[in-house]
């Protein structure tokens, strides 16, 4: 098979993968986003408790939420190799605006979880959602293309542990049972789950094939 020919082979099977994983997170998101914010909205009796907290909250959860929520939506645009080619300079726009995002999004969670069990928790995951974002940034000014995209997934993995940390919301037991230091321990789970899978996505190709 020529070149050509095994890069046509190729290309399809990755579109289909990259294609398979945004849908994937997209239902994760729209499950979460009903399960915990629409549920919340309407003083779900599970989460009364939560709701009197999240208003009480309110002045730091605001921007927390919408630069969180911006830098989940700039994911799928920045990661578009189809995107990026045709506007690249609306790529790099948004790549700056995702980088204040993480901040303001690291910062206030920082300051919402402050004097409560939760702070460990939410403190290591803002820092390693700020670490990863400053390396993409960093490695993107440098023109190191190739390890710049490889901090922007191990960034963006942290990005949807805002997600990913809320999926078992509805169970019971999680809930209610788990109490709020293991609930901490979940979230740096989660954080640490996500770059380490994100690493061997990176890193497949040479995990499973030997060189010659």
């Amino acid at each position: 098979m020529n070149p050509t020919s095994a890069m046509s082979a190729v290309k399809p099977a990755g579109s289909g993968f990259k294609a398979t994983l945004w849908i994937a997170l997209g239902v994760t998101t729209l499950f979460v986003f009903i399960t915990s914010e629409v549920f919340l909205a309407v003083d779900y009796p599970m989460y009364h408790a939560y709701r009197l907290q999240v208003i009480h909250d309110r002045h730091l959860l605001i921007p927390h939420t919408l630069s969180g929520t911006f830098a989940l939506l700039a994911g799928p645009f920045q990661f578009s190799t189809r995107f990026r080619q045709r506007h690249m300079q609306l790529h790099r726009v948004l790549g700056r605006l995702y980088v204040v995002s993480v901040f303001v999004g690291s910062f206030t969670g920082i300051a919402l979880a402050a004097g409560r069990p939760g702070f460990p928790g939410t403190s290591m995951q803002a820092a390693a959602w700020m670490v990863c974002t400053t390396a993409a940034f960093i490695t993107a000014r440098n023109r190191q293309i190739a390890v710049h995209r490889q901090w922007m997934a191990r960034s963006y993995a942290v990005t949807f542990t805002f997600v990913s940390s809320r999926v078992l919301n509805l169970v019971p037991a999680y809930w209610s049972h788990l109490g709020d230091v293991l609930a901490a321990v979940g979230v740096i789970a989660f954080t640490l789950a996500s770059i380490v899978l994100v690493d061997l996505g990176i890193n497949w190709r040479e995990l499973t094939t030997r060189r010659e």
